[in-house]
């Protein structure tokens, strides 16, 4: 049995799909049947200008992000949460920001030898009357994806020029720079990891299903024991490459011809009874509500504050003063 965490009031941040919900639903229920006294802040797909009062007149002790996609995923509400001084779940703004930006993410993995597929990007206002020559020899199939958006949304599998084309037009109503991966012919495999340690990896046996997607289907990975904790140890390199931190889910793709390459970085998993994250924790000893509250021992600040008392208010002559200070003082020691 793991430790129980002190009673706190949780404010389950959650929005997104449907089944994104579901899962914050059933996180709240987790937390609340250990104690907790949980809040449930439900932003649907609106995070408007009125979410910091919307938090702080919730009054909690700490946040639990269950949330998806643009300001959930890539750090807005982090960065929000970091001035309220709320600690919270999940990665920091950075390393959120990094895993959300698909070619920042690819640039560290390089940067940190992780094997990611080829790619180049095409630009919103680049001139596509030669895209055949843009392509070049990159090859088919190919993958079309946005820039900054979560795992499916805008995804295409092309083939050929024209549907590279009307790919590269749907990337850019999400975004306005696409990015144009090789298609990896493999096996889909997904780790979870949760504080820096790996719970347990899944193959994904419906193709390119969501794990949020209740219709996705998990299946034990047929591979060696050596080459299953090879392809963990590169997701947990992954994971460290961006800095995040809490539990992740990285995707990767296992190739016949012995390669791994890193697809993305998933820093806000789904957090559902019958998902990832909750079937490995279970092959751990974790139930649901163990795995909730393990994550939420987790939630921090992690730009820690530099001040101890509060900056005082300087009027316009007293900040003159002050700034001629260091002036008057490098005057006199010259």
């Amino acid at each position: 049995m793991k430790r129980r965490s002190m009673r706190r009031r949780v404010g389950v941040i959650m929005g997104g799909s449907s089944s994104e919900l579901s899962a914050g639903h059933a996180v709240a229920e987790a937390l609340s049947a250990r104690g907790h006294e949980v809040v449930r802040l439900s932003l649907g797909e609106s995070y408007g200008p009125d979410l910091a009062s919307v938090i702080q007149k919730a009054r909690i002790d700490v946040a639990f992000l269950a949330l998806s996609g643009r300001m959930g995923e890539d750090g807005c509400v982090q960065g929000l949460l970091e001035l309220l001084r709320i600690p919270y779940t999940g990665s920091s703004v950075l390393a959120s920001a990094l895993a959300m930006d698909k070619l920042k993410a690819k640039e560290m993995f390089r940067l940190h030898n992780v094997p990611t597929p080829p790619y180049y990007t095409v630009s919103e206002d680049a001139d596509l009357t030669d895209l055949e020559g843009m392509h070049g020899s990159f090859g088919y199939p190919a993958i079309v994806k946005p820039r900054g958006e979560g795992s499916s949304q805008g995804v295409s599998r092309v083939t050929n020029l024209a549907e590279l084309r009307a790919a590269l037009e749907q990337a850019f109503e999400f975004d306005d720079i696409a990015l144009v991966e090789r298609f990896v012919t493999g096996v889909e495999i997904n780790v979870a990891i949760l504080d820096g340690q790996v719970l347990g990896s899944v193959e994904v046996a419906t193709p390119k299903a969501m794990l949020e997607d209740p219709g996705a289907e998990l299946v034990k990975v047929e591979l060696s024991p050596q080459r299953e904790r090879g392809v963990q140890n590169l997701a947990e390199r992954a994971a460290r490459a961006l800095g995040c931190t809490g539990a992740v889910r990285v995707d990767l793709l296992v190739t016949a011809g012995e390669n791994e390459y890193v697809l993305e970085v998933n820093t806000l998993p789904a957090l559902s009874p019958d998902g990832l994250l909750a079937r490995a924790a279970a092959a751990k000893g974790y139930d649901f509500g163990e795995l909730c509250e393990a994550v939420l021992d987790g939630a921090k600040l992690n730009q820690p504050a530099r001040r101890k008392t509060p900056v005082e208010t300087l009027s316009a002559g007293s900040y003159r003063a002050n700034a001629a200070a260091p002036v008057a003082m490098m005057k006199s020691v010259g």
